[in-house]
């Protein structure tokens, strides 16, 4: 039985104020008795801040990125041993706006996976496919594709120690939407394609949706067989509507 998972993306949002507000209502308005995993991935600069007000909280910290080097002559990176110094656990390696924006390749992705992973760093491998590539039906090549890539580079058993995210980039800001029934077909998919290298590791990985969830539609989407959660993007920056979510996980 996989258990649920939630993890919050404030992505480049947040202000010392804002984020003691938006993390005192998380953190005191979780149900003690929820099953969901729940972790918030917070810029670099906050991440002093939020370590400290989550360290005996059920809430655990990550990081929006990860550097695929140790340490050296790196100007503006952050290494696994600076992060894991604040108690971060999770790091996001390969989010679409990295990809899409800053020109992440898929070899960049999976030095940051192996990095993370050689760090000691649980890391959220986000794969998905634009709108432009979801029009001309090239969802599954990318995908796999984009998986390939991390089994390729650190075998198939390095998914055990992972967690995968599924964004559909097409339904992100576009006025299009992911039905529940859609994004379940991409996550069956993630997980026929781990399947050929092994079955256990197929079944045992959590793979999150990461499209528009809230706490209108998350119910219905973690209902699905194949998702186990969300990479909640907007959602998160309200300690409301992440409570909702979380509590629909689980």
């Amino acid at each position: 039985m996989r258990q649920p998972f939630v993890a919050g993306n404030w992505k480049q949002n947040g202000s010392l104020s804002q984020n003691k507000e938006l993390m005192s209502g998380v953190i005191n308005g979780l149900d003690s008795g929820l099953t969901v995993k729940v972790a918030v991935c917070v810029p670099y600069i906050y991440i002093s801040q939020i370590s400290d007000m989550v360290a005996s909280s059920k809430v655990s910290l990550g990081s929006q990125n990860v550097s695929d080097q140790e340490s050296g002559a790196f100007t503006g990176e952050i290494g696994c041993s600076m992060l894991k110094e604040f108690a971060c656990e999770y790091a996001i390696v390969g989010h679409s706006e990295r990809r899409a924006i800053y020109g992440e390749s898929d070899d960049d992705v999976a030095k940051k996976f192996t990095a993370a992973q050689k760090g000691g760093l649980i890391p959220i491998l986000c794969v998905g496919e634009l709108l432009e590539e979801r029009e001309s039906g090239q969802t599954e090549v990318v995908v796999e594709r984009q998986l390939s890539a991390i089994i390729n580079s650190s075998g198939v058993a390095s998914l055990k120690d992972s967690i995968i995210a599924y964004e559909p980039v097409w339904a992100i800001g576009t006025g299009k939407t992911a039905s529940p029934d859609q994004a379940q077909d991409v996550h069956f998919f993630i997980r026929s394609v781990i399947a050929k290298y092994d079955e256990s590791v197929s079944q045992s990985v959590q793979i999150l949706y990461g499209g528009s969830v809230k706490g209108s539609n998350a119910k219905e989407l973690f209902s699905m067989q194949d998702i186990d959660g969300g990479l909640i993007g907007g959602a998160s920056l309200k300690s409301d509507d992440f409570l909702a979510i979380c509590n629909a996980a689980g």
